[in-house]
């Protein structure tokens, strides 16, 4: 069966490996996907990904025994669009978290976006 939000898909099945404590986690592969994972990556969110015969392997990172992960949230979905402008990027739990615009210059980090003047689509929260 097809997935209709292959972004949904890719955070849900992060979530619940974090919940089952898996050190990794594969998905499909996709551009998008991979900028997500890059931002995650670069972030400190994820050890790291390996892309291999279409398909993603996610390594999870944990401190303490814990996921490093706490939340992850789709704002933007198929049947609900959400843009903002480069001055209403959000704050996610108040500095602690990102989020992750789909810009005219690719997929973006909020303040990197608001710090570039790009607004865009909001794909998702990670706290």
């Amino acid at each position: 069966m097809a997935v209709v939000d292959p972004i949904a898909d890719l955070l849900t099945r992060i979530r619940n490996a974090y919940t089952a404590m898996h050190s990794s986690v594969k998905v499909s592969s996709s551009r998008m996907r991979s900028a997500i994972l890059d931002i995650m990556q670069e972030e400190g969110y994820i050890t790291g990904f390996i892309s291999d015969d279409g398909s993603i392997v996610v390594d999870l990172k944990y401190y303490d025994g814990k996921g490093v992960v706490s939340g992850l949230q789709r704002v933007s979905k198929p049947g609900r669009r959400v843009y903002v402008a480069s001055k209403d990027i959000p704050l996610v739990q108040n500095g602690l978290g990102i989020c992750i615009l789909s810009t005219s210059k690719g997929i973006l980090e909020g303040r990197k976006a608001a710090e570039i003047g790009v607004g865009g689509e909001l794909l998702c929260e990670i706290w």
